[in-house]
């Protein structure tokens, strides 16, 4: 069922009862509007990424069925795929318990200019493509994906590295 961004209300936060067991939709946004959010992949349960949505992130999210996330380094609101052509999907969105984060559920597509279903701009699967290994005085990072799944500077275009750090 599809249902128009502007009718999407949340309900105001009552009880306890009702946020933790009832049916109604009040997500917590955090003191700077912030929802956190895990994407996965339906097919295999990988974890994509991490990110935070806005209310008018999670609506757009909602409403068109296409993943739609906030940029804390850009400050505004982005469709997952608007410049790569890999566009998270949503089958699902679950939320925790005291609604305080959630999960999106994703088909990922693969992108239009050659190479596996991905999601990272990095070029990787999954956004988490490292694990700390701990060595005995120094932690470093392993790689757990041997490989990328897309070329980026292909994808990208010549477009800036779409992150900041």
């Amino acid at each position: 069922m599809k249902i128009k961004e502007e009718d999407i209300k949340f309900t105001q936060r009552s009880s306890v009862q009702e946020i933790e067991e009832g049916t109604s939709f009040s997500p917590k946004f955090n003191a700077d509007g912030l929802l956190p959010c895990i994407t996965i992949e339906h097919d295999t349960n990988q974890i994509l990424m991490f990110s935070y949505l806005t209310e008018e992130a999670l609506k757009k999210s909602i409403s068109l069925k296409l993943a739609h996330y906030y940029s804390r380094s850009r400050n505004n609101i982005w469709l997952k795929g608007e410049v790569s052509g890999m566009k998270h999907f949503i089958e699902d969105i679950f939320i925790d318990d005291d609604q305080d984060s959630i999960i999106y559920v994703v088909r990922l597509n693969e992108p239009s200019k050659g190479g596996k279903k991905a999601s990272c701009h990095v070029g990787y699967k999954s956004c988490f493509y490292r694990k700390i290994k701990v060595k005995e005085k120094s932690i470093e990072l392993e790689f757990t994906e041997k490989e990328k799944s897309f070329n980026p500077d292909i994808i990208y275009d010549g477009i800036a590295n779409p992150t900041k750090i």
